[in-house]
């Protein structure tokens, strides 16, 4: 049976090993968005740890970095366990408010036994997961995608495989961010709930920083009802500026 790698684990959080984390307008299927903001958040790097348990895996430790590298921006993550390792990097350029994907790159191993995928830009027809991730960040929250009305994100797997997602923010005010307690410390965060619309009954909420694109606050994957993966923040160090 194939293992999937790391960032499955937040977009099916190693149901699919890091997804549980993720889009230039192309990306998204925007018919019935409307940006509230012209100008969304810019992006400042960071490093960031957070706490990963998966039902039947042992615990871990991701680490997580947004970092400038010129005229494009790498996001790294990383985890090690006894058994297991995986990393998945994404380099992407920003356009104003559009996010373009770059290089895609993903490798694992669980007792000595893995594999390694690479994507260039012509084979991301949308955005990588992880570019997903930092653009579903930094838009959540600036238009109007609703439970009954939600947004449709497209994005491909570390194989080039297109994924479909609905999200919506959750709250009883989108436009008004919410507190989190982790054990990073109390922050402003923005409730997103992603659906895989092939398999509705599979849930991933993440709470994204409003002020801090990319940044994780909390994740939580269900599958019919039940918690599989929960991702937590448990380090944050902001790079070049004040902690939020």
């Amino acid at each position: 049976m194939e293992e999937e790698p790391l960032v499955n684990v937040i977009a099916r959080l190693p149901g699919r090993v890091l997804a549980g984390m993720g889009l230039s307008l192309a990306a998204f299927c925007f018919s019935d968005m409307v940006l509230a903001a012209d100008t969304l958040k810019e992006p400042q790097p960071f490093e960031a740890q957070y706490r990963l348990e998966v039902r039947d895996w042992p615990g871990a430790t991701i680490t997580h970095s947004l970092s400038n590298e010129g005229n494009h921006w790498l996001s790294d993550m990383r985890f090690s366990i006894t058994v297991a390792r995986g990393q998945e990097f994404s380099r992407f350029s920003l356009d104003g408010n559009d996010t373009h994907a770059l290089l895609f790159n993903s490798s694992y191993s669980v007792l000595g036994v893995g594999d390694s995928y690479q994507l260039n830009e012509n084979d991301i027809p949308s955005l990588d997961r992880q570019t997903a991730l930092f653009d579903l960040s930094r838009r959540a929250g600036q238009e109007n995608c609703t439970e009954s009305a939600p947004c449709t994100i497209e994005f491909v797997d570390q194989k080039g495989r297109d994924e479909h997602f609905q999200y919506y923010v959750s709250g009883k005010n989108v436009y008004a961010p919410a507190t989190i307690s982790v054990p990073a410390g109390e922050f402003e965060t923005l409730n997103v709930s992603l659906i895989d619309t092939e398999k509705p009954d599979r849930v991933l909420q993440i709470n994204f920083h409003p002020d801090w694109p990319g940044l994780i606050l909390s994740a939580v994957y269900q599958k019919e009802g039940r918690r599989e993966t929960q991702l937590t923040l448990t380090n944050f160090n902001p790079n070049g500026g004040a902690t939020p």
